[in-house]
């Protein structure tokens, strides 16, 4: 039970706290103005992001499994004549996620098309003009130099590895839905047809990329087939390979004639009309929060530290 002397003890704590901080009422007010200030000034200078996705379905071919799926049929066959063929179909679609994902695809990316500019040199879009505003501390567009100053171990032009990293943690992201199988591929940057442009050819690369590598394993497959069926005189292994090449050279087929090979496009990217980030409302409103915060904390310790002194 709280005894009077402590109830009075309380009453007097919250009226002394109440006195402090309506004493202070200017300088939290001054406070809390100057932070809402600072705070849309801030919110005001930051670049617009624009953000655009692609949802992807994995299309969900054999390619080269179709050799791996025809060898567990016939694999008992083959080996009785010394023939060993793997038999495990690989995952397609994690295989081109990490091909996606990696450092090797997304470097050849990056200097394929040509983005090394507006990746690490950009810093806003023009909306009338529909230009990239570039940093002259940074790429000097007249002579088309890179100007920047980098500390050791970076250097003036940007490497492949240092744009990579950019790239990775800034503009691009990459999502699986584990029910449905879909992959989103997201960009962000200042310039929307710039997020566009980047998802678009991101589609375009990874089809045409895990289509080559497929092209190329059914047509060393072929080739080995074919040596295999001159060294073998059975009839029975003979037909065996005959139905193997057949299958790769389906693959070889497909992948040619389709250009969504990997991955078909479900909903494809478009120009944003909107910005994504920064929320200037938001950033304005926690800065006047976090302003009234501050000048209340400093009042409070103010007006402790002078009854201390008394």
């Amino acid at each position: 039970m709280t005894t009077p002397s402590s109830s009075n003890e309380n009453d007097v704590d919250l009226r002394d706290l109440f006195r402090s901080l309506w004493a202070g009422k200017w300088v939290i007010g001054a406070i809390t103005f100057a932070a809402a200030v600072i705070a849309v000034i801030v919110a005001l200078m930051l670049p617009d992001i624009y953000r655009t996705e692609a949802l992807l379905a994995p299309n969900l071919n054999d390619g080269v499994g179709g050799l791996s799926s025809q060898a567990a049929q016939y694999g008992d066959l083959a080996s009785m004549a010394g023939i060993t063929i793997d038999s495990g179909a690989p995952d397609k679609k994690a295989l081109a996620l990490e091909i996606l994902n990696s450092r090797r695809f997304l470097s050849e990316f990056i200097e394929r098309h040509d983005i090394l500019v507006p990746l690490m040199a950009a810093t806003d879009w023009d909306r009338e003009s529909g230009e990239l505003e570039i940093d002259a501390d940074v790429f000097d567009i007249s002579s088309s130099e890179w100007v920047r100053k980098a500390q050791a171990p970076r250097k003036s032009v940007p490497s492949l590895q240092e744009a990579y990293e950019i790239f990775r943690e800034e503009n691009l992201s990459i999502a699986q839905d584990m029910k449905t199988g879909f992959v989103t591929i997201t960009v962000e940057h200042y310039s929307p047809t710039v997020a566009k442009q980047w998802v678009d050819w991101l589609v375009q690369d990874i089809n045409a990329t895990v289509m080559r590598q497929d092209v190329d394993e059914a047509e060393q497959a072929i080739e080995y087939l074919e040596e295999q069926i001159t060294a073998t005189s059975l009839a029975g292994l003979q037909n065996i390979f005959f139905k193997l090449i057949e299958e790769q050279t389906k693959t070889v087929m497909l992948a040619k004639v389709s250009p969504e090979y990997m991955f078909r496009t479900i909903d494809p990217a478009i120009v944003p009309e909107l910005k994504n980030r920064p929320k200037r409302a938001v950033i304005s409103i926690l800065g006047m929060v976090l302003g009234g915060m501050i000048g209340t904390i400093l009042v409070l310790a103010t007006s402790k530290s002078s009854r201390r002194s008394k």
